[in-house]
């Protein structure tokens, strides 16, 4: 059996290659050209129907003195501020919730992960609903005579609820990987901090959280990512049209607005996507960075 294993080997060499080549073409077609492309076009003054020729570092430097871009680097990095201490604490308490095995537990995993399977789009529009100043969340306020507000006119109130939204939406898929964090903790550790003494909350600080820390370091770099890239939950709350005098845009939202359609500036939108794959590199380098810090 070895040696017919061994001869077909030398018979046919490149048949590893043959059953990696759909995956690599996939990955070579939506990954690797997409991101040389993009690098390539950011030296450019490409549009979308001009083929464009080089300028050097011309995009880089208009991006300097663009009010737009600093405007977009504010708000994602805001939106990083406020969703990433969120989607790191919230799952956590969430999964020690759930954890138990108690009647009906399941139906309460089920039901907390549900926002994570639905679709953006769909989330984003029932938000744009309950939201919407004739909405339901507003129809209430009004009841109680609080009055309507601008939760979709006002431009910090739009990127604090696209902030809900994406904590509400990430909180059930987070809690999942706390979950299987949690199951490899060892139930002496508490049982040993019970015997000391210890209340609930001086066993979360002092044994759950110091076992799950590479898990919430995990967490944070993910959330960091996801949350510097947002695109979809401000989108659909602002409209394609965008907030007040655009000051809801985020970088994504820029790299969309400014290299789309027929005149659509392709190299100075590649320019800012590669700010954006930079900042996401350099946001993880960090994240992992501090890990390592707090090991040593």
């Amino acid at each position: 059996m070895a040696s017919t294993v061994s001869r077909v080997r030398r018979q046919l060499p490149a048949s590893p290659w043959l059953f990696a080549a759909p995956g690599l073409l996939i990955i070579g077609a939506f990954i690797l050209y997409p991101f040389v492309s993009t690098l390539v076009n950011a030296f450019t003054d490409r549009r979308t129907l001009v083929p464009g020729e080089f300028v050097g570092l011309a995009n880089f430097r208009e991006l300097l003195h663009d009010d737009m871009f600093w405007i977009g680097l504010r708000n994602s990095t805001l939106y990083v501020l406020g969703v990433v201490p969120a989607l790191v604490i919230l799952p956590l308490l969430l999964a020690l919730l759930v954890q138990k095995n108690i009647p009906g537990i399941t139906f309460f995993r089920s039901a907390f992960y549900t926002p994570v399977v639905a679709s953006i789009v769909v989330v984003g529009l029932i938000w744009v609903w309950l939201l919407d100043e004739r909405g339901l969340v507003n129809a209430l306020l009004e009841t109680v005579g609080v009055g309507r507000v601008g939760f979709l006119s006002d431009q910090w109130l739009l990127l604090l609820s696209a902030m809900t939204v994406t904590v509400w939406k990430g909180l059930g898929y987070y809690m999942i990987i706390y979950l299987a964090a949690l199951a490899n903790v060892p139930r002496e550790l508490h049982e040993a901090a019970a015997v000391d003494g210890a209340g609930a909350v001086r066993r979360f600080l002092t044994v759950t959280v110091p076992a799950v820390r590479s898990t919430m370091v995990l967490v944070g770099a993910l959330s960091s990512v996801a949350a510097f890239k947002v695109f979809s939950e401000v989108y659909l709350m602002a409209g394609p049209s965008g907030g007040p005098a655009g000051e809801d845009t985020t970088l994504v939202m820029l790299v969309q607005r400014t290299g789309t359609g027929l005149t659509g500036r392709v190299g100075y939108a590649s320019a800012i996507s590669v700010v954006v794959f930079v900042v996401t590199v350099a946001l993880m380098l960090l994240v992992l960075r501090a890990d390592r810090r707090d090991e040593a």
